[in-house]
């Protein structure tokens, strides 16, 4: 339904993605968090597993035995979870009709990163083309700010 773009320059990507996987599960949406290397999924993986006690994110790496029952499913290929949320990082590509069919998309994207600031423009284009509503939200001083919607 919505497609939400957080251009990052304070933040990681993966304090970034266990904010809004936190937000998201609180929403009680299932989600699936597409990359594109499976070694770096595994050390996502790891370091949400690493979190504070008292911030237990339920999740799994796509190939284990319950993907289907996962709240959050890392994977870089179909997720089979049936998600309700999608999230990409690392320049994992969502589709509009994808995030057409889910309640929302989050599309995380280094703003350090040159390459990947050219390829959220593309997947922006992309979505606003196909009639995605979109947002552009960008870190300034510590904080969320929404800089553009369409």
């Amino acid at each position: 339904m919505s497609a939400r773009f957080y251009h990052l320059t304070e933040s990681s990507v993966d304090q970034t993605c266990r904010m809004l996987l936190e937000k998201s599960l609180e929403a009680g949406w299932r989600v699936a968090v597409h990359g594109t290397d499976i070694e770096r999924l595994k050390m996502l993986d790891e370091k949400l597993w690493l979190g504070p006690e008292d911030g237990f994110l339920p999740h799994g790496l796509a190939g284990g035995d319950h993907d289907a029952q996962q709240p959050v499913l890392l994977t870089t290929g179909e997720a089979t979870n049936d998600p309700q949320c999608v999230m990409s990082i690392d320049g994992a590509e969502i589709s509009p009709d994808m995030a057409q069919a889910k309640e929302r998309t989050f599309i995380l994207f280094d703003g350090l990163d040159g390459d990947a600031v050219q390829r959220a423009r593309v997947q922006w284009k992309a979505m606003t083309g196909a009639g995605v509503a979109a947002q552009y939200w960008a870190q300034e001083a510590g904080r969320w700010v929404m800089k553009a919607e369409s």
